[in-house]
């Protein structure tokens, strides 16, 4: 009889997912400030802490497997498909990786990464040019670099839930809403009067539905 193939304490796959998801975002925010570092190794931390789960050592599985095999009997969850929580427990009995969730999934953290990337452009522009950075994603909310990020995990959270990351999430998006505070005290005391019209017509993190109607009575005067 042939063994099946084991789905978890697969060390070098937590190694390398890890890394080409971290050097990706890397990639698309290129951390210069402490305040960069802080939020991209939040987000690092939460990477590691997924994979860890998906593929190292499955410890939600552990906690919750008396529950889940009491609600779940024919479910093998020790199996890699069955990590997909959601799936199992809202009744997806297809490969999961064509559930709903886990196309849900895909949207979310390739919208974030979309996002991080058009940010910085916008940003590193700006920074440059030692300017305010009011366009592209920046048009529509003033800090679409954090949102990038929260949007990633929530993506991944959709995917691969664990007790560790939904702990984790509440905690950094609390990180980043702090982080961004602290950012906008710094740009205002740099750019006065000009970052207080931008702030009064930008939402911070959700952008208004059909775009801002005072922003574009100004842009047509």
């Amino acid at each position: 009889m042939n063994a099946s193939p084991p789905a978890y304490g697969l060390w070098p796959l937590v190694i390398i997912n890890s890394l080409v998801f971290i050097i990706f975002a890397f990639s698309f925010t290129k951390p210069r400030t402490a305040r960069d570092w802080r939020s991209f190794g939040a987000f690092s931390a939460f990477i590691v802490a997924l994979f860890t789960e998906m593929y190292g050592f499955p410890l939600t599985i552990y906690l919750l497997a008396g529950w889940l095999q009491s609600r779940y009997p024919g479910v093998d969850f020790f199996s890699h498909d069955a990590g997909h929580l959601l799936e199992v427990l809202f009744g997806w009995r297809a490969n999961p990786h064509f559930g709903p969730f886990h196309l849900l999934s895909f949207a979310f953290i390739g919208g974030g990464f979309i996002l991080l990337s058009n940010a910085w452009r916008v940003l590193y522009a700006a920074q440059r040019s030692h300017t305010l950075a009011t366009t592209g994603p920046y048009a529509r909310i003033r800090h679409p670099q954090y949102a990038g990020f929260v949007l990633i995990m929530i993506g991944f959270l959709l995917q691969w839930p664990t007790l560790v990351t939904l702990l984790m999430f509440p905690v950094l998006v609390s990180m980043y809403v702090r982080l961004a505070r602290r950012e906008e005290r710094e740009v205002a005391g740099e750019f006065g009067d000009e970052y207080a019209r931008y702030a009064a017509n930008t939402p911070a993190f959700f952008p208004r539905l059909g775009g801002d109607r005072s922003q574009r009575t100004n842009a047509s005067e």
